[in-house]
């Protein structure tokens, strides 16, 4: 074993164990690439089938090692296309267990049996994945529920994960270059950062309350309420919602719901999270998606929420003008924005910009076929992307590939131009406005307390400083300011009460 790499004893086994996964799918080749081969002795040569040997281990390992390769399959700038495939396809995968293995557990929190607790409860599981296992039931007052429950010692085991990682992490980038590509360290940090939020469950429901209230306006999109009383870090109780998975418009008509509007919904809802909202579902595939009557859309499973900062909102809405426009020179200056640290040529950027343009600009922009040629250009050039970007992007690939599966010739291009005009009512609305005003009208509350301070400083100059005053210039220049700070004052309130017209 590596000197450098210490491991506390109670992690020892589970390093073994892994080593023990990426010897049996033959990865010492994968390995030695990313300078670990002196971690341990670990067999396997390249081929073609590496990443799919790479793939089965990832899922062997747990689902902590399987949110690290959802993590990298978001990573096109930096893994070949053969490797998102694969990665893609990672999915926690675990047997259900025995409601009696967690028995313990769920009283612990309830304060009761769960049949007592509630009216009806199913031993029988709804579902499994690694981290928890579904059950059904239903409250006292008739609502039907789910509950969320974590399974027993997963939170010890994820956390040695997380400390094993990490020491790989820093090992591959202080021994491989090519490693250091992928900035392990700060990918650790996401990956700590996913793992600890998703294993709060009181996370998900938080998070289910804010899509709730951004969408409190849009009564065809249903985010399913949280119970509260009986829900903690392992166990979250919600309301069951029972709905068709946007599968095949074959199938949701069979259910009588219209592909084509649910097409537009799923749509519009996407991208109000990401450009106007700035808080997305970070995974919309079908198992996380249900259609209901009236043509309505349910969001399931958010444990995983993306955040856009205002910033990266224009960022993103300029990225996609300087395509629709046909602008390299527009598309150049994103690009260079957002992979700047990375010590890539301006002319190098130019030339990737003009390169995408040339492929995707000043027509129809098929979003899935742009960043299939996007995220590789990037790879080839050297420039990487940061991680928001990304899930940006994936998130909306994978709802252009559902929508698209429902409804043939969807166009997700055409709802982002529809968007334009929610986006600038968004940004004359008084929920837009109301902080920047806020912090206005505090620093002008500010300035008047300093006021009586500066005055008498200017009083105190003027009786002791020399008698000639500044040149004329000077004061021509002086004046000129003060007018355009008056403008735009009158500016920012003449925009403020419009937007309150307007409201």
């Amino acid at each position: 074993m590596m000197k450098s790499l210490i491991v506390a004893h109670r992690d020892r086994a589970r390093l073994q164990e892994i080593l023990g996964i990426a010897s049996r799918f033959g990865l010492g080749v994968l390995l030695k690439r990313l300078g670990l081969e002196r971690v341990g002795s670990v067999e396997g040569e390249a081929g073609e089938d590496l990443p799919r040997r790479a793939r089965l281990a990832i899922e062997s390992l747990g689902p902590t090692f399987v949110k690290l390769g959802q993590i990298l399959a978001t990573r096109g700038d930096l893994l070949p296309r053969e490797w998102i495939a694969e990665l893609e396809q990672l999915h926690s995968r675990a047997p259900t267990l025995s409601f009696e293995e967690l028995r313990a557990a769920v009283e612990e929190v309830l304060g009761e049996p769960p049949e007592t607790a509630f009216a009806s409860f199913d031993p029988e599981p709804l579902a499994a994945a690694s981290m928890a296992q579904v059950h059904r039931a239903t409250l006292h007052d008739g609502r039907e529920v789910v509950l969320k429950i974590r399974r027993p010692g997963i939170r010890p085991r994820m956390e040695a994960d997380l400390r094993l990682i990490a020491q790989l992490a820093a090992v591959a980038e202080a021994a491989s270059a090519e490693a250091r590509r992928f900035a392990p360290a700060a990918m650790m940090r996401q990956l700590a950062e996913a793992v600890l939020e998703e294993l709060d469950f009181t996370n998900e429901g938080r998070n289910a309350d804010r899509l709730r209230a951004d969408f409190a306006h849009e009564p065809r999109v249903l985010v399913p309420d949280i119970h509260w009383s009986w829900s903690s870090e392992m166990l979250l109780v919600m309301d069951y919602v029972d709905g068709t998975p946007p599968r095949g418009g074959d199938i949701l008509r069979a259910a009588d719901i219209d592909p084509a509007a649910i097409a537009a919904l799923g749509a519009d809802t996407i991208l109000d999270m990401v450009l106007i909202n700035g808080r997305f579902h970070g995974d919309p595939h079908p198992g996380n998606l249900l259609c209901l009557p009236d043509n309505r859309i349910a969001l399931l499973d958010l444990g995983m929420i993306g955040h856009v900062s205002p910033r990266r909102r224009e960022e993103f809405i300029a990225f996609v003008q300087s395509l629709n426009g046909g602008d390299p020179a527009q598309l150049a200056d994103v690009l260079a924005g957002w992979s700047a640290g990375s010590g890539v040529p301006p002319e190098r950027v130019q030339v990737a910009a003009e390169r995408l343009v040339a492929r995707h600009g000043g027509g129809r922009l098929v979003l899935s076929a742009m960043v299939a040629d996007f995220l590789p250009l990037m790879r080839e050039e050297g420039m990487t992307m940061p991680p928001d970007l990304l899930l940006i992007f994936k998130a909306l690939v994978t709802i252009d590939g559902v929508l698209s599966a429902i409804q043939p010739g969807f166009d997700l291009s055409e709802a982002m131009q529809r968007s334009s005009l929610r986006i600038a009512r968004a940004r004359l609305s008084p929920e837009h406005w109301g902080p920047i005003l806020q912090a206005f009208v505090w620093e002008l509350a500010k300035i008047g307390d300093d006021a009586p301070h500066l005055v008498r400083a200017a009083i105190r100059r003027l009786e002791t400083g020399p008698t000639t005053g500044p040149p004329p210039d000077q004061l021509a220049a002086l004046s000129m300011a003060g007018r355009w700070i008056a403008g735009a004052i009158v500016a920012g309130a003449t925009i403020v009460a419009a937007a309150l017209l307007l409201r």
